[in-house]
């Protein structure tokens, strides 16, 4: 049975009420994802907040957090009222395709662990289907929220299974967004990568840089210097 909580090393994620619980790859993504110099983040489906506290902790930027779901969105407000920068984050229950930002706001940066399990059954809880499938945010509409929502220069961040990183890639494509940076996770050596980080923006683009990261390397919880290196500065067995 998964913990009600999770504490990281500057702050706490209370779990029990959001639809899916804290996961790797979100830790991995809010980690890796590149906010230097970001003023305005979005953070699409926020479930817990992981990926707004950790977008918190990692710059000085401004956060607007979108979570459809009503029980999952209590959840993020309880765990952003008692981070130490809940005065920089706004959240709103409503999907992307509803939000309106404020007059002028554009975003520096998106990042978003969005649903996947696009031919798969759905799971018979309501809520984890709309987080887990993607009947309420297809690989297009989240595509054309962020051709919409970003800066010309911004940036859009997201983990995908490796399976599923190709169908984004071309769909995304077709709205002019084109991968910059892309890292591939394998959970041992020996495995093909169960996990494809993304960072795409607008237009043409020289290439995509690719790197590779294995989890755990010399057996269970023997964890990579990679792997420990991007997550050190929030989980306390670092």
């Amino acid at each position: 049975m998964a913990n009600n909580y999770i504490k990281f090393k500057q702050f706490t994620i209370h779990q029990e009420y959001a639809s899916f619980k804290v996961t790797t790859d979100s830790v991995l993504l809010g980690a890796w994802a590149d906010l230097g110099g970001c003023r305005t983040v979005l953070d699409i489906g926020t479930g817990t907040g992981i990926l707004t506290l950790m977008a918190a902790q990692r710059s000085s930027a401004k956060i607007v957090a979108i979570e459809p779901d009503r029980s999952s969105f209590m959840q993020a407000g309880l765990n952003f009222a008692a981070c130490p920068w809940h005065e920089r984050l706004t959240l709103y229950n409503n999907t992307i395709q509803e939000y309106k930002p404020d007059a002028g706001l554009l975003f520096d940066a998106i990042i978003t662990n969005p649903p996947y399990f696009v031919d798969s059954l759905f799971n018979p809880d309501e809520g984890k289907a709309r987080a887990r499938h993607n009947v309420s945010l297809s690989y297009d509409d989240l595509a054309g929220a962020a051709v919409r929502l970003l800066a010309p220069a911004g940036t859009l961040h997201l983990v995908l299974p490796g399976s599923e990183a190709e169908r984004l890639a071309v769909i995304a494509a077709a709205h002019d967004l084109h991968c910059i940076r892309r890292l591939l996770v394998r959970p041992t050596p020996e495995l093909p990568p169960a996990l494809v980080l993304m960072s795409l923006k607008r237009g043409a683009m020289a290439g995509c840089e690719e790197s590779s990261m294995v989890i755990e390397e010399g057996g269970r919880h023997q964890y990579s210097e990679e792997y420990v290196s991007l997550t050190k500065d929030f989980y306390l067995k670092f």
